[in-house]
C-alpha cells in the first residue's frame, strides 16, 4: 500500500532559518540554485526565491548581480533574525511597558539572569 500522504508543511520562520543556514555554510555569496540544492531540492526554486526576497527585506542578507541572477550573502544569524522578528511584534503593540513587563515576568529565572546582565553590560558600553 503506497503512503500518499502530503509531506509536513513547514512554517515560513522555518524556512527562513534554513536558507540563512544554507548561506551561512556557503564560502561566500550562493545563488537561489545553490541555496535550493543544499537544501536537499525538495523547495521549489521559486519558493527559494520569495525567502530570500523576505529576508531581503527583513535586513538578514544582502545580494548582488552574478550574471542574469543574484548572489546572496547572509547579514543574520538565527539569532539577530529572531531578535529582529521580537522588535516587529513589540513595534506593533501600543502599550510597549505592558508588553516588556509580561515578556520579563514570564521568563525563566536563568533567562531574566541572563537578560540583566546582558542590560548592564549594554549600559556599560554606552558610558565608555
Amino acid at each position: 500500500m503506497t503512503d500518499h500522504r502530503r509531506p509536513r508543511r513547514r512554517g515560513q520562520g522555518e524556512l527562513e532559518v534554513q536558507v540563512l543556514s544554507a548561506l551561512r555554510a556557503a564560502d561566500g555569496p550562493a545563488t537561489a540554485g545553490w541555496v535550493q540544492e543544499r537544501l536537499g531540492g525538495d523547495l521549489a526554486y521559486t519558493t527559494v526565491i520569495t525567502i530570500l526576497t523576505r529576508l531581503l527585506a527583513k535586513g538578514a542578507v544582502t545580494r548582488e548581480r552574478a550574471g542574469r541572477s543574484f548572489a546572496w550573502t547572509p547579514v543574520s544569524d538565527e539569532a539577530g533574525l529572531a531578535a529582529h522578528r521580537m522588535r516587529k511584534l513589540l513595534d506593533g503593540e501600543s502599550d510597549r511597558e505592558a508588553v516588556l513587563a509580561s515578556f520579563v515576568t514570564s521568563l525563566e529565572p536563568d533567562d531574566e539572569r541572563l537578560l540583566r546582565e546582558l542590560l548592564r553590560q549594554a549600559e556599560s558600553e554606552g558610558e565608555d
